[in-house]
């Protein structure tokens, strides 16, 4: 087991945006990543996550059908991380039970951090 204490799902279809978050989250956390909904679908259910990054549009099973599948048993907090920015969107997605909706055009590698830290159930 690593040294590091919290372990992120990021569910992220593009490789490159994928690499780049997983980079920048590894400095602190574990992370497992999935390229689509439904490996990410597959991965929450197999394992416990203490937070959970969720893009919205990619194959297979986007984000809004992973938050209707996922139960969420451990009420894991999940931020959308998209660059859908309709209010509708963003509401659909914290009335599916996103905990926090951050806009990828928007937050930097430094903002990311801060709002995973922010949304981590403390201990």
């Amino acid at each position: 087991m690593s040294k590091k204490s919290k372990t992120i799902l990021l569910v992220e279809d593009d490789a490159t945006l994928r690499d780049a978050f997983d980079m920048v989250l590894s400095k602190d956390f574990d992370v497992v990543t999935a390229a689509d909904g439904r490996l990410g679908l597959y991965e929450a259910e197999s394992r416990d996550f203490d937070i959970i990054l969720l893009d919205m549009l990619m194959p297979n099973m986007d984000g809004k059908e992973f938050l209707r599948a996922y139960d969420n048993p451990n009420d894991v907090p999940i931020i959308v991380f998209s660059n859908l920015d309709s209010k509708t969107e963003i509401d659909e997605a914290i009335e599916l039970g996103a905990t926090r909706y951050l806009l990828k055009s928007w937050a930097s590698p430094k903002e990311l951090i801060r709002v995973v830290r922010d949304v981590l159930p403390k201990e």
